[in-house]
């Protein structure tokens, strides 16, 4: 809910300097006498389309996303390298040389003005806002509740050092342990429980931050409190041991001196995410478009060599654990999970004979491009799984959650480097590709996969 006010609270602030810089700009342009205009240009239809083109590269370049407790620098470091882009690619489509006008000034320099009208005002508005915000921060308004889990020892000395910088944001409202030692309360707060208990702990508590104080060295609680944290929008970060940033082990974020690692931070740079998405509406309008008259014969093929439904719906986990019907063509028999769900194996006697050909060519996963329109899918990523195959395999597989950090896929880095799901060894593996995946998120991989899938169903190596 603060993510969304603060997003709503900068694109008010934007879309106010946005217009000023542009009556700015105009002003000098055309009511100054400065450049002689045979024809006056319209002033309130240009700005409307100026405001929404920054208001999309805003968004693309993640200047809209939380920078809560963030570097001010950083951002207007972000916002110096957009607004100059954005700059030279208006350049191209609208600040040219007026045709038939009488131009004294060239439209480089019209466009240098511009540019620099436009990055101070906004670089003000949001610093003003920024301020106000650092200010409300350390009056303890609008705060993240914060949980510290960890040893004793390592949770105290942590919390004294949080409450020395109230700007970053964290309101400490508890502790959590990592064993069944009793530890009693420390300064007012209460240990709520133990790592067991997070996923309630989190939930009743409305936990936005979880700062861990642990060891470097003690790899299995940290992935067993990730794991547990996997399924919550928290923020998870922990402080380093001095070591681990002398020896470069470790990549911080330090913010006011404070050095902090994230973990499982943003996985996409937001332009990439936002051009991800509107390939995948642009691709799933297109195949399910000039496909329809094959897809029309596959269902009817479907329909006549076997009893049942043409396509095929099944309850699947997506991101961040929203569950949703996933559709395919129907390539089994319709009674195939009779004896309760099941992996389908590489021979599977349950699959109709063209059902075979369906997956040989991976066609049967065509109607998922449905929901990739509507938002439950991408076209790359993690294949969804079964609710009930991912509470089994989220306690048998460590980091297993990770998976649901992101849009679940048709294809992905999984499927196009190992086999068919027959055993829990099987998934075990392909989990390792999808984290692979996750961890090196990126337009060019989604493409290197997609041809990889492509060429998979030329030689017909499917399933």
């Amino acid at each position: 809910m603060a993510n969304r006010k603060e997003r709503w609270i900068l694109l008010f602030a934007d879309f106010l300097a946005i217009s000023l810089a542009w009556t700015v700009y105009y002003t000098l342009r055309v009511r100054s006498g400065w450049i002689d205009l045979s024809v006056e240009p319209d002033f309130w239809t240009p700005m409307i389309f100026v405001y929404l083109f920054w208001a999309i590269v805003f968004f693309m370049v993640g200047l809209y996303r939380s920078w809560y407790a963030a570097s001010r620098f950083d951002e207007i470091a972000l916002l110096f390298k957009s607004t100059l882009m954005g700059c030279l690619f208006l350049f191209f489509v609208i600040f040219v040389d007026d045709q038939g006008q009488n131009v004294a000034v060239s439209s480089r320099l019209l466009i240098a003005i511009y540019w620099g009208i436009l990055f101070s005002f906004v670089s003000v508005g949001r610093l003003a806002f920024r301020s106000v915000q650092r200010r409300m921060l350390i009056a303890g308004i609008g705060a993240h509740n914060t949980i510290i889990v960890g040893s004793p020892s390592k949770s105290r000395e942590l919390y004294n050092e949080v409450v020395k910088y109230p700007a970053l944001g964290y309101r400490v409202v508890g502790f959590a342990g990592v064993d069944n030692r009793k530890a009693g309360a420390y300064k007012g707060l209460k240990v709520f429980g133990i790592v067991d208990d997070l996923h309630k702990i989190i939930e009743k508590h409305d936990i936005r931050e979880v700062l861990i104080a642990l060891d470097s060295s003690d790899h299995d609680r940290l992935l067993e409190i990730i794991r547990r944290c996997n399924s919550h929008k928290v923020g998870l970060k922990i402080m380093p041991d001095l070591y681990d940033i002398i020896s470069g082990q470790a990549r911080t974020n330090q913010i006011y001196g404070f050095p902090l690692i994230e973990i499982s931070p943003e996985l996409m740079r937001p332009w990439e995410e936002s051009l991800k998405r509107l390939l995948d509406i642009s691709v799933s309008l297109a195949v399910l478009a000039l496909g329809l008259p094959l897809w029309v014969l596959i269902a009817t093929i479907i329909k006549l060599e076997s009893p049942g439904p043409v396509l095929y719906k099944q309850e699947r986990v997506g991101k961040d654990g929203e569950r949703f019907n996933i559709v395919k063509f129907r390539s089994m028999r319709e009674d195939a999970e009779k004896a309760g769900p099941q992996w389908a194996g590489k021979k599977d006697p349950r699959v109709t004979q063209v059902g075979k050909i369906l997956r040989k060519l991976h066609l049967d996963e065509i109607p998922q491009m449905w929901n990739v329109l509507l938002g439950h899918m991408s076209l790359v990523g993690p294949r969804p799984e079964r609710p009930m195959f991912v509470e089994k395999l989220s306690r048998e597989i460590p980091m297993y959650p990770r998976r649901l950090k992101v849009r679940p896929g048709i294809t992905g880095w999984a499927q196009v480097k190992h086999k068919y799901d027959e055993t829990i060894e099987d998934v075990k593996k392909k989990v390792q590709y999808d984290l692979f995946y996750i961890e090196n998120m990126s337009l060019r991989m989604d493409t290197k996969i997609i041809l990889s899938t492509i060429y998979h169903m030329l030689l017909g190596r499917g399933r």
